[in-house]
């Protein structure tokens, strides 16, 4: 036998195992940067100059939600600049279809939630208040479940939560969900008078913080 094929013989089932790893690992990488949610590379350009201390002076970002996004707020995005959204549809509560256009001239907090999402069950009643208490000509929760086989699932689950103060929209074909590219549920964008995209919170928060009053509130005053 050969001094060659003995040392091939006498490896270690450890060295083949590492090297499956390696490369089990460097096509996980390749697929995610290929498939992997589109939003991945706007969050991290908008989060560079956007929030911090909330400061003017850190990297010249100005905006009515700078510095707010703090406390149960903290996880929030604030975009630094409104961003442009795709066209988006959903039913309405009495199976008409709504487009994001007919909201316009109000802030919108568009939350995506679904009947089997835990953490949804547990911020439902906190978006009712917030409905409930700033919810009128400028601003509303618009709360879009994408749940499929029909309205009395989500239905049941307002009732169950005691959420009486909104209105019930749903997208069962779940497009809404991929136009957004969200990557978690609950979902939330806080969408300003014109239609554009000014923060962005993935999981669920306490919407009826003061942090999150504050917010909404500074929102709402701010200049069309």
């Amino acid at each position: 036998m050969s001094a060659t094929n003995k040392r091939q013989r006498d490896r270690s089932p450890a060295v083949y195992l590492v090297a499956a790893l390696v490369a089990a690992i460097a096509g996980f990488v390749t697929v995610y940067l290929i498939f992997g949610p589109s939003d991945n590379g706007r969050v991290a350009e908008s989060t560079a100059p956007a929030v911090g201390s909330g400061s003017q002076d850190e990297e010249g970002v100005k905006g009515p939600l700078v510095g707010l996004n703090k406390g149960a707020m903290a996880p929030l995005l604030v975009r630094p600049k409104p961003l442009d959204l795709p066209e988006l549809s959903f039913a309405g509560p009495g199976g008409e279809t709504k487009i994001l256009a007919d909201f316009k001239g109000k802030i919108v907090l568009l939350n995506i939630w679904a009947s089997w999402c835990v953490p949804c069950r547990e911020e439902m009643p906190q978006l009712d208040k917030l409905q409930a208490e700033l919810g009128a000509k400028d601003f509303e929760v618009v709360a879009v479940n994408i749940d499929r086989g029909g309205a009395d699932k989500p239905k049941n689950f307002l009732a169950e939560t005691g959420a009486t103060h909104l209105s019930l929209y749903t997208d069962p074909t779940g497009k809404l969900f991929s136009k957004l590219k969200a990557v978690g549920m609950p979902t939330t964008l806080l969408i300003d008078r014109e239609g554009h995209e000014i923060g962005r919170l993935v999981g669920p928060a306490n919407w009826d913080s003061p942090d999150a009053l504050a917010l909404i509130k500074a929102a709402i005053a701010a200049p069309a």
